[in-house]
């Protein structure tokens, strides 16, 4: 009997999330392929790359090979799961999402759905992070292009090789309301960010703040010839951009040293 092509599933919106549920959707309809769901129990969207370290953490059952981590981050259901579930042999991939919204230029360093795919490429686990772009005059969301596209990069994947080396992943924006769209390989843009809260006041007068929206504002890199991920999804086209965890700026080391000295 052919062995099964074992995904590994996470998110940041949560284990009820529609793009979830349509990620597992899409890749169970492959062929040889054994999906396994471990997704937060609650949205935890901008969380990072955190670990939760301060508190025990519990897998719920919730349908076969699927799970909820109690309070957890998408880090944790990465290495818990890795760690247990996964214990005596890796998954062949890791597929994180599919998000609500966009994750595009520094916005991946706040992205919770980049980092389960960052805490997977950790592992030596190839991994892809999956994020739609939304319209959201219409909250609900249309997943229909990203299935497709998650179907398409598994099966390459499965039937050849992963396209990068170790510490690295595959971040990919699907752009809104549009059918059918071709790939573009992309670097991430360069995004301009607001400083925007709102203060509220409770029935004691009491001031809490939510943190405002940026705006989705970006900028062409100095220097780079390659379209960035934003300019690709704005032309309609699927943006697939690796991503390394090397956060090391190589090209300022020589000025720090004489800096130093």
């Amino acid at each position: 009997m052919k062995k099964k092509y074992k995904i590994l599933v996470t998110n940041d919106d949560g284990y009820e999330a529609k793009g979830l549920l349509c990620l597992v959707q899409a890749l169970k309809e492959l062929d040889g392929v054994e999906v396994t769901v471990v997704a937060p129990a609650n949205e935890k969207s901008a969380c990072g790359h955190s670990l939760t370290l301060v508190r025990p953490l519990r897998f719920v059952s919730v349908d076969d090979d699927f799970y909820k981590l109690d309070d957890g981050t998408p880090s944790d259901c990465v290495y818990l799961s890795l760690s247990t579930l996964f214990e005596h042999e890796k998954p062949d991939l890791l597929v994180s999402g599919i998000n609500r919204g966009s994750n595009m230029g520094e916005d991946i360093t706040y992205s919770g759905t980049a980092a389960g795919a960052m805490e997977g490429v950790l592992h030596d686990v190839p991994s892809i992070a999956i994020s739609q772009v939304m319209d959201f005059t219409n909250p609900d969301g249309d997943f229909t292009l990203a299935m497709k596209t998650i179907k398409k990069l598994v099966l390459k994947i499965k039937n050849g090789s992963f396209p990068l080396p170790k510490r690295e992943f595959l971040n990919v924006n699907i752009p809104a309301d549009i059918e059918e769209a071709q790939m573009q390989v992309t670097y991430a843009g360069y995004r301009f960010y607001a400083n925007d809260s709102h203060v509220h006041r409770n029935p004691r007068g009491e001031e809490y703040y939510w943190l405002g929206l940026h705006p989705l504002d970006f900028a062409p890199r100095d220097g780079v010839e390659e379209v960035s991920d934003y300019e690709a999804v704005q032309a309609g086209k699927i943006s697939i951009t690796p991503i390394q965890l090397d956060l090391s700026a190589y090209k300022s080391i020589k000025n720090l040293k004489s800096w130093i000295e």
